[in-house]
């Protein structure tokens, strides 16, 4: 199969060598991974490891619904879109590793760094909660991250543009999934009504930190905010539920996730997902 370039390989859902899990050791594998002329490498690997943090943790949260969810279809369905964000996670911290000359791996940015060093939103590491609450967490999160990945497709860097061109296929199919769940739920019996305008409001004071631009991210946040207002609006009229009116979560001095700033949830979500890793750090897999 011949591509234009070499970049377009990542995007092409056809092509398994470009697929998570075919095995290879660095899922950037034959990409020129030079930083380009004009681009700052430390910024441009910060703001990577940002993304690939979101993607990674909220991938955990999704994964842990498996075999929880309330038919098996949707726990295949979750799993996958928690299989879709860990490729996004693996690419986007591969690229940082790279973009930053540690060369360090995905793996090692996953399993080997303290919390205080994640730059995920908290929206990401909120877990619990009943099934109302994670359909809320995900249209909120995959609202978002679609509106930013597209305005990532246009990036100065090809390989974080090609990977931002994967990532908002998926994406469209997240927020979908999401946003059909919480019609159904929001629309059916007061029971479920009541649910998922629990999940909502619960949700709803980790909004306002999507939309706060950070000073090494490529992309104004705020300038999102807009098209995910629009969206979360038609979902919400469909679904006969109300706009949540709540504050936001206060930081630490003004720091949040993308600081290192987390909730209490977070040491307990990085417990397990580095456990192994950690009691066995030569260990292959």
């Amino acid at each position: 199969m011949s591509f234009d370039n070499v970049y377009e390989a990542i995007t092409d859902d056809n092509d398994a060598r470009w697929a998570f899990g075919t095995g290879f050791a660095d899922p950037l594998s034959g990409v020129d991974i030079t930083v380009p002329t004009g681009v700052d490498a430390a910024e441009l690997a910060a703001y990577c490891l940002m993304l690939g943090d979101d993607a990674l943790v909220f991938s955990h949260r999704l994964q842990e619904w498996v075999t929880n969810a309330p038919e098996l279809e949707d726990e295949v369905a979750i799993a996958n879109i928690g299989l879709d964000l860990l490729g996004q996670a693996r690419l986007l911290l591969a690229r940082a590793g790279k973009a930053d000359g540690t060369d360090r791996s995905e793996d090692t940015l996953a399993f080997l760094r303290a919390e205080h060093e994640f730059r995920n939103v908290r929206l990401a590491e909120l877990g619990g909660g009943h099934f109302g609450h994670l359909m809320a967490r995900l249209l909120v999160f995959s609202t978002w991250r679609l509106a930013l990945l597209q305005q990532l497709e246009s990036s100065v860097d090809p390989v974080l543009a090609a990977i931002a061109a994967k990532g908002v296929k998926e994406l469209a199919y997240h927020r979908d999934y999401a946003a059909q769940w919480v019609v159904r739920l929001g629309d059916g019996t007061a029971l479920s009504h009541e649910r998922m305008q629990e999940g909502l409001d619960a949700v709803w004071p980790y909004v306002d930190e999507l939309f706060k631009t950070h000073s090494l991210e490529l992309v104004d946040a705020a300038s999102l905010r807009p098209e995910f207002d629009v969206v979360l609006d038609q979902v919400l009229a469909a679904a006969t539920l109300e706009r949540p009116t709540s504050g936001a979560v206060a930081g630490v001095s003004g720091r949040t996730g993308r600081d290192g700033i987390h909730t209490e949830q977070m040491g307990f979500l990085l417990a397990q997902l580095q456990s192994v890793a950690r009691a066995m750090p030569d260990a292959t897999w």
